[in-house]
């Protein structure tokens, strides 16, 4: 057996575990990463921008929240069922973070919202000059990789660490296995879990969560991301904690942004018994639109609009217009629209009447036929009497062709199961620490109750490089306590 002495043992190079371990790295640890796939980065390669406030971009637009409006937003929007210490660490944290990125080379746009009513909180990452794109973020994690092997950090891909070791009551490393099989012994003062959470452990997502993958879910699965991280932090003794998905809602099928945003505007929704659900207003706060539906039957909600509103969205474009579907004008939706459905997409409808679109998608042609009588009549009286839609979104439902989108819930990945506290100790069933053992990312995060806080963007990436640099101080102020 191979052994591999270190200081620090960081498990998987997603942003939060190289965010640790280069934290770590310039504070004079010692190093190792195990990564159990072929490059770094994790999903953070697929992210566009982290949260931050108080940063240098914001106060220069003199631009909010201050960090103590965040904690108050963020602790109200999460009914305070979630650990305030963490939620003020992590915000306290963040200006110097985006500090500490722009020191090794990484570039931020001005800082976004997510939609009206959301506040300017996410850090866009830019690529060069050309600024902002949806995947930007691969390219902030290119530069934490290659800073990360400059500070002397050894990174070992395709080395997945199967077990945590323990003696007595504390962590002195892991047990790992390279790409030829053969088992590497990790000694460390501390190891940092940082792997992701289970997206792609289809039984986790069924046993820990209410939702089936494939039935009533389709989140984001990335390749590998399976839990192994929670599995051992358990075997350890670390308590567990609730186990979520980071829901928001979508049409599982692949299509142009195009086609996908207009079925994202705040017409009409309704379940498949044909009635109104919701505001369709709140449709722009995407985790909202996600605890709704999956309160609805079979977990689905379709999206409804005519012809008429079809031409003002080519003419006009988007009323949700973000950095995620910027349209402000389109050209020749219905070419796009059979160009999906020839491509296979199966939820999408299209009808030349609403008896026609009923059939196709299941929904009670009766209840149907009654919420567009009273959502047409809203419509000519300017007021929705029945859930208090704004006047500017109400448009009729009344000429041919008849469109319909079916959404369900998704989400971008899981949240929880490892216990911390606001330092990422990993904790017991009896709320002790166990030294020299962290968790990060979202193996740990459960800052956001039931529902992601979208009011102030760019939290999943945020918290996982905040995380990250937490674990990374914590761990050498243990380090040299452990030492004395």
């Amino acid at each position: 057996m191979q052994t591999i002495d270190s200081d620090v043992i960081v498990v998987a190079a997603g942003p939060s575990g190289l965010a640790a371990a280069l934290t770590a790295a310039q504070g004079g640890a010692q190093v190792t990463v195990f990564e159990k796939a072929s490059t770094t980065g994790g999903t953070a390669n697929m992210a566009a921008g982290l949260f931050a406030v108080e940063s240098r971009h914001q106060r220069i637009k003199n631009i909010g929240p201050t960090r103590e409006e965040a904690f108050k937003i963020f602790m109200d929007y999460t009914h305070w069922r979630v650990d305030a210490r963490l939620v003020k660490a992590y915000i306290d944290k963040s200006a110097d973070t985006i500090d500490w990125l722009e020191s090794l080379g990484v570039e931020f746009a001005e800082p976004a919202t997510m939609f009206s009513g959301s506040h300017p909180t996410w850090h866009l990452v830019k690529i060069g000059a050309g600024g902002y794109t949806p995947q930007a973020a691969a390219g902030m994690m290119k530069i934490l990789t290659e800073k990360a092997k400059e500070a002397g950090v050894k990174i070992h891909l395709q080395t997945p660490v199967r077990k945590i070791r323990k003696e007595g009551d504390r962590i002195v490393g892991v047990v790992a296995e390279d790409r030829s099989g053969e088992s590497i012994q990790g000694n460390a003062k501390a190891v940092v879990i940082a792997t992701g959470g289970f997206c792609d452990n289809l039984e986790m997502i069924k046993k820990y969560t209410e939702y089936e993958h494939g039935r009533d879910l389709f989140s984001q699965r990335v390749p590998g991301v399976e839990g192994e991280g929670i599995r051992m932090a358990w075997e350890v003794g670390a308590e567990r904690t609730e186990m979520n998905i980071e829901l928001v809602y979508g049409m599982p099928a692949e299509m142009e942004p195009e086609v996908a945003s207009i079925f994202r505007e705040p017409h009409l929704f309704v379940n498949l018994h044909g009635e109104r659900f919701m505001n369709e207003e709140v449709m722009r706060n995407p985790a909202f639109t996600g605890n709704a539906i999956s309160r609805q039957k079979k977990r689905c909600a379709y999206l409804i609009f005519d012809g008429n509103t079809k031409n003002h969205m080519e003419k006009k474009g988007l009323h949700f217009i973000n950095h995620v579907f910027p349209f402000t004008k389109f050209e020749n939706l219905d070419a796009q629209i059979e160009t999906a459905l020839a491509q296979g997409n199966k939820q999408i409808f299209v009808a030349d009447s609403l008896e026609e679109l009923a059939e196709k998608t299941g929904i009670d042609f009766n209840g149907l036929q009654t919420t567009i009588g009273e959502y047409n009549k809203s419509c000519e009286r300017g007021h929705d009497h029945i859930l208090g839609k704004n006047a500017r979104y109400l448009r009729p439902v009344k000429e041919p062709k008849f469109y319909a989108g079916r959404h369900y819930p998704t989400g971008y990945g899981t949240l929880g199961g490892i216990k911390i506290n606001h330092k990422t100790e990993v904790l017991t069933k009896d709320w002790e620490v166990i030294p020299g053992l962290y968790a990060v990312g979202t193996d740990a995060c459960t800052i956001y109750g039931d529902s992601y806080v979208f009011v102030l963007p760019g939290n999943s990436l945020g918290f996982a490089v905040n995380s990250g640099r937490i674990a990374g101080d914590h761990a050498l102020r243990y380090m040299g306590a452990f030492n004395k």
